[in-house]
């Protein structure tokens, strides 16, 4: 069989100047941490449109190499909806997407950001890298989502910016009873485990309840924080085992790598215990709440460190900055919702009066019935918005990527947000769009997207959504748009992702 490993005279980093000197010396230590801790594999992965980590894991002996060499992984991956279809023609002209390295289902190359190691505290003896994507000729892959985030910080770095962002997770809990892995369950995709609850639910941040849960939520608890990552607190959710974990703030590219890494480890470990973890906005269980992410985000100033949507009016809540840019999200809501919403089961959040996640494309402050609240004071150096439009499944780069590129197109046309809409369910407001198709329409038609991502990445990510649409509706009788039911085909295709 072929190598794995991406090999030739001279390593594929080095060939094509991919390291900064950062990384450069961080691979040095990450070599030097194999050996010190005598680590026998590492996995290495990307993360794809979805949101979802793939990869491949190399013994110690060739991972070394690998580094530098790169990972070989197939193109087609990058042509998959959420059921791991093929989408495009990939033997056509172009694969199908107009680009001549995807034709023919070749290769592309995994470089290991070195600075993302990570000893996987759940598995013996394994590290963990992060990867970005390129093709064999050393161009990145344009549909590479860390990639697209970069960008979008790159963007708001020119204008002397940096991304501040911090996470707030709900997800649902389960004691697997059955995992569907007999032969005629195994259609595609499979039909889901059949579980049983680890709360009965309907007692919010009760002690009881989380004492109960606690023995699991200690193993989540000790790996994520094993892991590094800033976890503030762990909270048991109203609805029957739903519980939110939050994480502070950070800058850049970790926000993002934080989330993609947190998911993919708490379901390995909880699967580990006997337990199903679903990130699945609405499961489709008896009396199930939907799940939301809510992404708590600023602007500082590049030099000083300085949170620039501090107000130093005492009769503003944000500064002109951060009013321009809470404009810019509220503008460009219902195409941002295919980032914030990207599944079929997503939009079942967005129905209802008074219900807990938004209906409208509205702000307010600190008001749980809006879209966006607005989180601090005049003069409080914490100040920032919460966006409350996401769902757990969201890729967590284009997610972030959205809201910089509305963002500042709200501050260069200096956009105004409109008054605080409180009480936020007498307010008439721009609906947020009630199904994934009502999004993607949203989405073709909107300029400050296609200039932030480029119509390239736009019309490939509608055409796979597209195409999950298609295979909901023709399994469903035409159910994708349904808001008041969660389908079979919906649980089938979500509960289990990432």
């Amino acid at each position: 069989m072929p190598s794995r490993v991406h090999k030739s005279y001279r390593a594929f980093v080095d060939r094509h100047e991919l390291w900064t000197p950062e990384q450069r010396r961080a691979a040095a230590a990450v070599e030097r941490e194999i050996k010190r801790r005598k680590l026998e594999v590492i996995r290495f992965a990307f993360c794809d449109q979805h949101g979802v980590l793939r990869g491949k894991t190399l013994v110690v002996s060739e991972a070394a190499s690998a580094m530098r060499a790169g990972v070989t992984m197939t193109s087609t991956l990058l042509a998959k909806d959420t059921s791991h279809r093929t989408v495009f023609s990939v033997f056509a002209k172009g694969g199908g997407m107009g680009l001549d390295e995807m034709e023919g289902a070749g290769n592309f190359v995994m470089v290991p950001d070195p600075a993302t190691f990570r000893v996987l505290p759940w598995a013996n003896n394994t590290g963990w890298m992060l990867c970005d994507i390129y093709f064999p000729n050393g161009t990145p892959v344009p549909f590479s989502t860390r990639a697209l985030y970069r960008d979008a910080l790159a963007k708001l770095a020119t204008s002397g910016f940096e991304y501040f962002a911090g996470l707030e997770v709900e997800f649902q809990l389960f004691k697997i009873l059955d995992p569907k892995l007999a032969p005629g369950g195994l259609a595609w995709p499979p039909e889901a485990a059949a579980v049983e609850h680890t709360t009965h639910g309907f007692q919010y941040l009760t002690e009881s309840r989380f004492d109960q849960v606690d023995p699991i939520l200690e193993v989540l608890r000790k790996t994520v924080q094993a892991l590094g990552m800033p976890l503030r607190s762990l909270e048991v959710e109203l609805g029957p085992s739903q519980y939110e974990f939050t994480f502070a703030p950070e800058k850049g590219l970790s926000p993002a790598d934080t989330m993609v890494l947190f998911r993919s480890a708490m379901k390995q470990v909880a699967r580990r215990h006997g337990h199903l973890l679903s990130f699945m906005c609405r499961p489709r269980l008896p009396h199930a709440f939907a799940s939301g992410w809510h992404l708590h985000q600023s602007l500082l100033d590049r030099k000083s460190g300085k949170n620039l949507f501090v107000s130093g009016d005492k009769n503003e809540l944000l500064s002109p900055l951060g009013r321009h840019y809470l404009a810019g999200l509220v503008a460009h809501a219902r195409a941002a919702a295919v980032f914030t919403t990207p599944t079929v089961n997503g939009y079942k959040r967005y129905h209802g009066v008074n219900s807990m996640a938004p209906i409208q494309a509205i702000w307010a402050h600190d008001n749980r019935g809006v879209m966006v609240r607005v989180l601090g004071a005049p003069g409080d150096a914490a100040t920032h918005l919460e966006n409350r439009a996401g769902e757990p499944l969201a890729n967590p780069y284009l997610y972030m990527a959205s809201q910089i590129h509305a963002g500042l197109d709200g501050i260069a046309h200096k956009r105004k947000p409109g008054p605080s809409a409180d009480p936020p369910y007498e307010i008439k407001a721009e609906p947020l769009p009630k199904s994934l198709a009502e999004a993607l329409a949203a989405l073709n038609d909107s300029a400050c997207f296609r200039a932030g991502f480029g119509d390239a990445f736009v019309d490939y990510l509608l055409r796979i959504k597209q195409a999950e649409i298609a295979r909901c509706d023709a399994e469903t009788g035409g159910q994708s748009g349904n808001a008041a039911e969660v389908t079979a085909w919906e649980h089938n295709e979500y509960f289990d992702l990432a």
